[in-house]
């Protein structure tokens, strides 16, 4: 018996690990779906380095410090804020080469003279260059769900997160790279290139914002659709829902920063940044394989709880990098939970703007949560930044869940029934989670 047990062992090992991986493997061979993931990747990374890059500009090259800096990208956070659902609205209106059009003129405009502009200058072209931002993460996550069957979106949502948290790992890095080594004007223009391939290869692309059953349902709709409709108290509660993901995040990005800084163990930031990190990417794998998601009122609630003990760690930054193991391992599947539910909340015609006031409500989260965190962080500590981080997320999910019963009902299609059958035909039987 002893000598069928390493076998039997190895079997299981890999029953399971097939059992995880299939819903991958499934998701990976419909048409159309790796490309976009790798487009949305690549197009991702310039959009990911674009802050970084103006904030070093001006406090370092400009020689203007980091509170100017601040303005700056204040500046740009508001236009993008403003610009996210207007540039998801008119796609759903006049379709995405249009809006990419636009868009990818307007960066290319904004960073071939960013870095020659006075500042005052720069903050009114940052903030329009951020209304006219090119819509690389609604427009990638609105086509995504476009091109996969209903039973298949979470799998692909978590993988797009995955991908979202390489793009940042990557983009400000090399951003950092370049304006240290290369001069902030040409890795200003790098950035610039980056973001006009980015659009170019989008226009090119040019990947469905309706599967063809949606789109024909479209074309049948007699007039346009009320806001109203989808635009409910119970849909703002969700929006806050995801604006207190990226507060409880950012805010304890900064308050790890400001725990190692304080333990005099900077020069282990980003080491300790990008093992937090990969706890986010083994989360966003194992969610994704899972044979059925979860409310993302329970995920964000349940990383808001796991936060708040976190300053406990303190002093050493490898007790407080295992610290911020439990809620990392939520950072992935809480965010692709909450594009899970408003794909699913709004009919497909208006699911562009729909998935722009996502973008805006994570944009609102992280630049709220920077002011706050800074003030508990100077007046109380790091430990109570991350205490006050937690809390303020599990108080909005709170909030929010009375509103979650009064979601309005989304009618099942048949297309879209019909398109999840037949995915599931061609999928092998011994998959458990094709339908979640």
């Amino acid at each position: 018996m002893a000598k069928l047990s390493v076998p039997v062992a190895t079997i299981n090992a890999e029953v399971i690990n097939d059992m995880a991986l299939d819903p991958y493997r499934r998701l990976l061979k419909i048409r159309g779906v790796p490309t976009l993931l790798l487009v949305g990747l690549l197009a991702r990374i310039p959009a990911t380095a674009t802050g970084m890059a103006l904030t070093l500009h001006v406090a370092v090259v400009l020689e203007l410090g980091y509170a100017k800096a601040g303005l700056i990208t204040l500046a740009s956070t508001i236009g993008m804020a403003a610009g996210s659902p207007l540039s998801g609205r008119l796609v759903d209106k006049h379709g995405l080469r249009p809006v990419l059009t636009v868009t990818t003129v307007a960066q290319a405009a904004f960073w071939a003279c960013a870095w020659m502009l006075p500042f005052p200058a720069l903050v009114v072209a940052a903030a329009l260059a951020g209304l006219l931002g090119l819509p690389v993460f609604s427009v990638i996550r609105q086509c995504l769900a476009a091109m996969v069957p209903v039973p298949q979106r979470r799998t692909g949502f978590a993988l797009d997160s995955i991908l979202v948290e390489v793009s940042y790992m990557t983009g400000p890095a090399l951003a950092v790279a370049g304006i240290t080594t290369l001069g902030s004007g040409v890795t200003m223009a790098v950035v610039g290139a980056g973001m006009t391939v980015a659009g170019l290869g989008l226009i090119v692309l040019n990947p469905p914002t309706r599967s063809a059953e949606e789109q024909e349902s479209h074309e049948q709709a007699a007039g346009r659709l009320p806001r109203r409709q989808w635009f409910t108290p119970a849909f703002v509660a969700l929006l806050g829902t995801v604006a207190a993901a990226t507060f409880v995040l950012t805010a304890s990005e900064l308050a790890m920063v400001a725990t190692m800084t304080n333990a005099h163990q900077t020069a282990w930031v980003g080491l300790a940044v990008g093992i937090w990190c990969a706890y986010s990417l083994i989360g966003g794998l194992v969610y994704g394989g899972l044979s059925r998601g979860f409310s993302p009122w329970v995920l964000i609630g349940g990383m808001g709880l796991l936060t708040i003990p976190v300053g406990l760690a303190g002093g050493d930054w490898r007790w407080l990098i295992v610290a911020l193991l439990p809620a990392g391992l939520l950072c992935a599947p809480s965010l692709s939970s909450t594009v899970d539910a408003v794909s699913g909340w709004v009919p497909a015609r208006a699911r562009g703007e729909a998935m722009g006031f996502h973008g805006t409500a994570l944009l609102i989260g992280g630049a709220a949560s920077a002011p706050i965190a800074g003030a508990v962080i100077d007046g109380a500590g790091p430990a109570w930044a991350f205490a006050v981080a937690g809390l303020v997320g599990v108080a909005v999910v709170l909030v929010g869940v009375p509103f979650r019963r009064r979601r309005p009902p989304q009618p099942t299609s048949m297309p879209a029934v019909k398109a999840a059958s037949e995915t599931s035909a061609t999928a092998p039987s011994t998959a458990p989670s094709a339908v979640s």
